[in-house]
C-alpha cells in the first residue's frame, strides 16, 4: 500500500487518476503534491468534479 504522498486518487464522475508525481500543472498544482496538500477549491481537470468526490485509488 502507497503512502498519503504518493497515493494515487481516482474521481468518481470521470475515473481522471490524480499522480502527485505529476500534479495538475494545467491547474496550479506542482509535480509531488500529495492529494491532502491540494486546496479543496481545486477541480478535477478532465470534468470539473470538486476535490471532495475523489476516493482513494488502488492499483
Amino acid at each position: 500500500m502507497s503512502d498519503s504522498n504518493t497515493a494515487k486518487w481516482m474521481c468518481e464522475a470521470c475515473g481522471f487518476i490524480y499522480d502527485p508525481e505529476e500534479g495538475d500543472p494545467d491547474g496550479g498544482i506542482p509535480a509531488g503534491t500529495p492529494f491532502e496538500a491540494i486546496p479543496d477549491t481545486w477541480y478535477c481537470p478532465v470534468c470539473g468534479a470538486k476535490k471532495s468526490e475523489f476516493v482513494l485509488y488502488e492499483d
